[in-house]
């Protein structure tokens, strides 16, 4: 049951990733990836990353795609135009080459990767305390990089309003 779940959750954010370069208006863009971060915060939460898949749909899906959203609207971006077709080899060419690229890296990654596992104890599984471990380490080890991504993020969010206001 757990890979039924695991390929149609992959089969998802696949086929909304795929959707992300094919779709021509950046809005419907932005909604299939959207999608797509659904898609994986389901494939967290069968790993057992609770923690991670909650940031994943409050973080991302949440705030930055909101944030991508909002200024798709303020920048009044239409559906792009359609451009004459001037180079006929690429489009011929680029096709077989892809495939040959994905079947080149599926060789490559298996030849890579087989037989090859990495050995799991069941005594080191420890499921509970998940959040608490990740927050334990975020305000004790890694407290000085977390407060400067933060003034980081402040400082971009001021530089963005001020670019965006007309008169000071």
């Amino acid at each position: 049951m757990e890979i039924a779940v695991f390929l149609f959750l992959s089969g998802i954010a696949i086929v909304a990733a795929a959707n992300i370069l094919v779709q021509r208006h950046p809005i419907y863009s932005a909604l299939s990836l959207i999608v797509t971060f659904v898609a994986l915060a389901g494939i967290y939460i069968q790993m057992h990353a609770e923690f991670i898949a909650v940031m994943q749909i409050v973080v991302y899906t949440g705030a930055i795609m909101v944030l991508f959203i909002f200024v798709i609207m303020l920048l009044n971006a239409g559906a792009e135009q359609k451009v004459p077709d001037k180079v006929h080899v690429v489009k011929y060419f680029g096709l077989p080459l892809a495939s040959l690229l994905i079947f080149e890296a599926g060789l490559t990654a298996s030849r890579t990767f087989d037989g090859e596992g990495i050995p799991v104890e069941s005594a080191s599984i420890n499921l509970s305390g998940n959040t608490e471990m990740i927050g334990r380490a975020l305000y004790t080890q890694y407290a000085l990089p977390f407060e400067v991504t933060s003034v980081l993020l402040l400082v971009a969010i001021v530089g963005a309003i001020v670019m965006a206001k007309k008169e000071l």
